[in-house]
C-alpha cells in the first residue's frame, strides 16, 4: 500500500508501472524482469482506476467480461466468470444494466471485477474504493483482501484511507514530494516514524507533537515541556542510548493519542477544551504549556504560541470536567524525538529499530 498526501506522485508511480507513463530515471522489475519497454499490453497487469473508467455502451457483464473477450476466451467460460466475480462483489443483481443505471458504489465494484477477472500477475489499484460508503468499503476491503491472497496476486494499492493502509497492507510505502520516504510493516512504521513527516502522516488522529527540552539535573534526566517536567526512567534512557548527547537541546516530542493516559498524579497538566466520543473510544482535546510543532512545505515549522492542543484517547468511561485541572502520564515506552532542523527521528540507534 502507498500513502502519501495529494500531488506527492502516488498515481504517476503506478501509471509508470503499467507502462502508462515513460519512466525517466530507475527500472520497474517484475518478477526480477525489466519491463521498461514492454508494451502496456503485454505487461499482463490489471489496473482499477479511481475514476471508474467504464465503457458506457456496454452493460455491466460486458464491461466485465472485456478482458477476456479481448483474451478469446469462449463465451460459456466468460459468462461463468463474468457471474463468479460478480457474486463475490455483489453486484450479480446490475449484470444487465449500462454504468449509468449504476450508483457509484456499484460503478467502483465493476471497474474492480473487470480488474481481476483475468487474474493478473500483478494488479494496481489507485484509491479504487473512495467512493464507497464506510460500510460497503468495509466488507470492500475484506473481498479484495480475499482475492489477493486466494489467487496470490501481487497488488500495489494506493489510498488516503489510513484504515485501509493499515488492514490490507503486508507492506506499507509512505510517499513525499515524490520520493519514498520511509517503507516497512505497517505497524512498525506507525510505531516507528522515521521522519516527522511519517509521524504526522500515519495514523488517526495524527501524531502530537509538541516542543520540549531534554535536560539533566542532578543526575535525572527529564523532558522539560513549558514549566512541567516529565522524568525519564532508566528503561527510556537505554531504549534512548543517544540521549546522553543532547542535554540542553530543544526537540520535537512525539506522542500518540493512546500513548497518553489520564493519571491524576501525571506530571502532565492539561486544561480540557473538548471531548468527543468514537465508537468505544473518547478523545478529549486539551491544552499544554508548550509550542506545536508540523511538518510543512518539507521543514519543521514551530507555532509562534506557548501553547498547542494535545489529543488523548481515553475509555469512554473516563470522567472528564471541562471546569477541572485534568492530569496525564506519558506512556514513555512510546514517546518519539525529532530533530528541530531536519525533522529526522532522535536518539535511537540502529540495533534498536524494528
Amino acid at each position: 500500500v502507498i500513502v502519501g498526501p495529494s500531488g506527492c506522485g502516488k498515481t504517476t508511480l503506478l501509471r509508470m508501472i503499467a507502462g502508462l507513463e515513460d519512466v525517466t530515471s530507475g527500472d520497474v522489475l517484475v518478477d526480477g524482469v525489466r519491463i521498461n519497454d514492454v508494451p502496456p499490453n503485454r505487461r499482463d497487469i490489471a489496473m482499477a482506476f479511481q475514476s471508474y473508467a467504464l465503457y458506457p455502451h456496454m452493460t455491466v457483464a460486458e464491461n466485465i467480461g472485456f478482458p477476456l473477450r479481448i483474451d478469446g476466451v469462449h463465451a460459456t467460460t466468460l459468462d461463468r466468470q463474468v457471474r463468479k466475480v460478480a457474486r463475490t462483489l455483489q453486484i450479480d443483481d446490475v449484470l444487465d444494466r449500462t454504468p449509468s443505471h449504476l450508483s457509484g458504489g456499484q460503478q467502483q465494484r465493476a471497474a474492480l471485477a473487470r480488474a481481476v477477472i483475468r487474474e493478473p500477475r500483478l494488479l494496481l489499484m489507485d484509491e479504487p474504493m473512495s467512493n464507497l460508503d464506510a460500510k460497503l468499503r468495509s466488507q470492500t476491503r475484506i473481498v479484495i483482501c480475499g482475492i489477493q491472497r486466494r489467487l496470490a496476486l501481487t497488488t500495489v494499492h494506493v489510498t488516503h484511507d489510513q484504515d485501509e493502509a493499515m488492514s490490507m497492507g503486508d507492506r506499507l510505502a509512505v510517499m513525499n514530494g515524490g520520493r519514498i520516504v520511509q517503507h516497512g510493516r505497517p505497524i512498525d512504521v506507525y510505531e516507528a516514524p522515521d521522519n516527522l513527516f511519517v509521524a504526522q502522516f500515519v495514523g488517526a488522529p495524527a501524531m502530537n507533537v509538541i516542543a520540549a527540552t531534554f535536560v539533566v539535573d542532578g543526575g535525572t534526566s527529564a523532558l522539560r515541556i513549558g514549566c512541567q517536567h516529565v522524568p525519564l526512567d532508566d528503561e527510556t534512557l537505554q531504549r534512548l542510548p543517544a540521549l546522553a548527547e543532547l542535554d540542553g537541546r530543544d526537540v520535537a516530542l512525539g506522542i500518540r493519542a493512546d500513548a497518553l493516559r489520564p493519571d491524576a498524579g501525571g506530571p502532565l497538566a492539561l486544561s480540557v477544551m473538548a471531548t468527543e466520543q468514537i465508537d468505544q473510544r473518547k478523545y478529549v482535546f486539551a491544552d499544554v504549556d508548550a509550542p506545536s510543532i508540523t511538518y510543512s512545505d518539507n521543514r519543521v515549522v514551530v507555532d509562534g504560541g506557548h501553547e498547542s492542543s494535545l489529543v488523548l484517547s481515553v475509555d469512554p468511561n473516563t470522567p472528564v470536567s471541562l471546569w477541572e485541572s485534568f492530569h496525564a502520564s506519558i506512556d514513555l515506552s512510546r514517546i518519539h524525538l525529532f530533530d528541530l532542523t531536519t525533522g529526522s527521528r532522535l536518539g535511537v540507534s540502529r540495533a534498536n529499530r524494528p
